[in-house]
């Protein structure tokens, strides 16, 4: 199967994505992670407020099959959270790179992102290419 990796993002080995915008990042996970995680039934965000470190769990996705950490691609405060979605993680399935976003947050070091994956590099890590 076939999945969209959108060319605006950058990757992370653990499945999430970032999206920067000036110095605003939204964090979400890959339409992959979803697709290999099953039917999702609770998600575990922070906080707004909340500050993340790059390379530490920032929450949880839990699907019928597993639970995963999630990893944050970047060091930062947490200036939005997608609280609809905590409500019906299943949305997750439907539009992970639109109205699915997890988190918004204000990055501490744009230079987080340099050593994240393009989305050729990432479509060619999951697809074994």
């Amino acid at each position: 199967m076939a999945f969209d990796y959108p060319e605006d993002l950058k990757y992370q080995d653990s499945h999430e994505y970032a999206r920067l915008e000036g110095e605003m990042v939204t964090i979400g996970i890959t339409a992959f992670a979803v697709d290999q995680l099953g039917d999702i039934v609770f998600l575990e965000l922070p906080e707004v407020g909340a500050e993340l470190t790059k390379g530490e769990a920032f929450g949880t996705v839990e699907s019928v099959k597993a639970v995963e950490d999630l990893v944050a691609p970047v060091t930062g405060t947490v200036v939005e959270r997608n609280d609809p979605l905590l409500d019906t993680p299943e949305q997750l399935a439907d539009d992970p790179y639109g109205q699915a976003w997890m988190l918004k947050v204000r990055i501490a070091d744009a230079s987080d992102l340099e050593g994240a994956l393009s989305a050729n590099e990432y479509r060619a890590q999951v697809e074994g290419e």
